[in-house]
């Protein structure tokens, strides 16, 4: 869909759109260093501060709310060699089906919010990367006192809309799929970098629309703080997605009685972040608050909701929509509201076909809390285009 003006330096590729969404993203759009427009997503809807959706361009100012608490949260996807006849046929020979190997991936992978692993030596493959993570906070002064069981936090979900799926492509291929961030060692950065700002900005008197828009300037120390930890956090949310993809992947072939999970493409992308580009002629601060990168080539997720299809998608260097896409569904109503309006019989109906945990507690996550990810896939042709479009047999997710 052509980007439609939707304000002052405001660009909407949102067919389904709110008003109090259009609303966050004005007041987004008329910060004084926003070069050259803000960007609305297909999926976009109200979040804190500013929208879920927006694709944000800053000169010299960074605003920590709008990166959000979950730090580098996004996206991994791996294709494998193996196929649904192979699955189907490991089902027939073993009479083991998908309900089995959802409680092992449930027993790998600490799941919800607050649930983390109890010991770190259960792989072999985890000691590098908190040895990298350690590295790392050592070389750039990243001071986590604040989260003493970070270590304990790698490879772990946590709850709302993380999840983790098997599926199948369009070629019946199978996928391993899963959806999670920086975890509470990111939350605890953000909200700290959060206060900084508002306290900032207050001490400059400055007017904020919203105080969720406070940003660090760019040259005070407090700004090069947030960029050292903001770094460390996105990373370990990329390396938190790797460790459970690994173990995904390791609990997979062992139920397919494999020796390894045949993995021929992996897929790692972030959707909450910020990351220094260049837009209309100037390097700006670009931030993405729920979209993903779609520069000319680059290859990308976009999840749909519970029970709908996902889609991995190539990047079409879209200059209006400053090479960006959006990150998933994007909600129709609040989980309070999803609650009153559905039921654990409408989810049931809804899960047909695919293994889940069948749990109330999951009703806010029916796929008719959110938008259509068809209707936001179509919204997005100048934007990306669809590689392989995935379909979910097995479903895991935190409360």
């Amino acid at each position: 869909m052509p980007p439609r003006e939707a304000g002052h330096k405001l660009l909407n590729w949102a067919s389904q759109i709110e008003d109090g969404t259009l609303e966050q993203a004005r007041q987004t759009a008329a910060m004084p260093f926003i070069h050259p427009h803000v960007a609305l997503m297909p999926d976009a809807h109200l979040g804190k501060g500013s929208a879920v959706g927006t694709v944000i361009p800053t000169l010299g100012a960074v605003i920590p709310a709008a990166v959000g608490v979950d730090i580098g949260c996004g996206m991994i996807g791996v294709r494998t060699a193996f196929t649904k006849d192979d699955v189907d046929g490991r089902i027939t020979r073993t009479r083991v089906g998908l309900g089995a190997l959802r409680v092992a991936v449930e027993r790998a992978i600490p799941l919800s919010p607050g649930h983390y692993n109890t010991e770190l030596g259960q792989w072999d493959f985890t000691a590098a990367k908190i040895a990298e993570l350690e590295r790392r906070a050592d070389d750039e002064g990243v001071d986590l006192v604040h989260s003493p069981k970070w270590r304990q936090q790698l490879g772990s979900l946590g709850g709302g809309n993380h999840f983790i799926e098997l599926c199948l492509d369009e070629t019946d291929r199978v996928w391993l799929f899963l959806h999670s961030g920086s975890r509470g060692v990111g939350n605890k950065i953000a909200q700290h970098h959060i206060a900084v700002a508002q306290r900032m900005c207050a001490q400059w008197h400055v007017v904020l629309p919203n105080r969720d828009l406070a940003y660090l300037a760019e040259g005070t120390p407090e700004f090069e703080r947030y960029l050292a930890d903001l770094g460390w956090a996105q990373r370990f949310a990329f390396l938190n997605r790797a460790e459970m993809m690994d173990r995904f992947g390791a609990v997979f072939a062992r139920w397919m009685g494999a020796g390894d999970h045949r993995e021929t493409e992996r897929i790692n992308c972030h959707h909450n972040y910020t990351r220094k580009e260049r837009h209309a002629g100037r390097d700006v601060w670009l931030t993405r608050k729920g979209a993903v990168d779609a520069h000319q080539g680059a290859t990308a997720i976009i999840p749909g909701s519970m029970g709908t299809h996902s889609y991995v998608v190539t990047g079409l260097g879209s200059v209006a929509g400053l090479c960006s896409a959006p990150h998933g569904a994007g909600r129709r109503f609040s989980r309070t509201a999803a609650r009153k309006r559905f039921t654990q019989g409408d989810l049931r109906a809804r899960m047909a076909g695919i293994e889940y945990r069948d749990s109330a507690e999951f009703v806010d996550e029916i796929p008719d809390a959110y938008k259509d990810i068809g209707v936001v896939m179509e919204d997005a042709r100048d934007l990306v285009e669809i590689r392989h479009e995935l379909r979910q047999i097995l479903n895991v997710k935190g409360t």
